[in-house]
């Protein structure tokens, strides 16, 4: 299952869109200061280098987008695990 694009949210929700059209709500708080994910303490690095690498949510650690430089998560989790979603983007529409 890929994902295709990601919105974070200031409470450590990321809502994630799937290739298949699904959306779906994830929340990383769990993560957040256990070993390697102690960066997402910082909610300025967590919100500014979420993004897609490796067609799943990541973020980058060097600011390059680089798919080897980076925190991702497994794309399988996130779809099994996250709470299906209205598209909260349509609602700003």
């Amino acid at each position: 299952m890929e994902v295709v694009q990601v919105y974070p949210q200031d409470n450590y929700d990321v809502v994630l869109y799937f290739v298949d059209g699904k959306i779906k709500k994830y929340n990383v708080s769990h993560l957040v200061g256990q070993g390697v994910f102690k960066c997402l303490e910082d909610i300025d690095f967590y919100k500014n280098n979420c993004t897609v690498l490796n067609h799943t949510l990541a973020w980058t650690l060097d600011g390059k987008y680089d798919s080897s430089n980076c925190l991702d998560l497994d794309p399988y989790v996130l779809y099994n695990e996250g709470i299906e979603i209205a598209d909260p983007l349509q609602e700003i529409a």
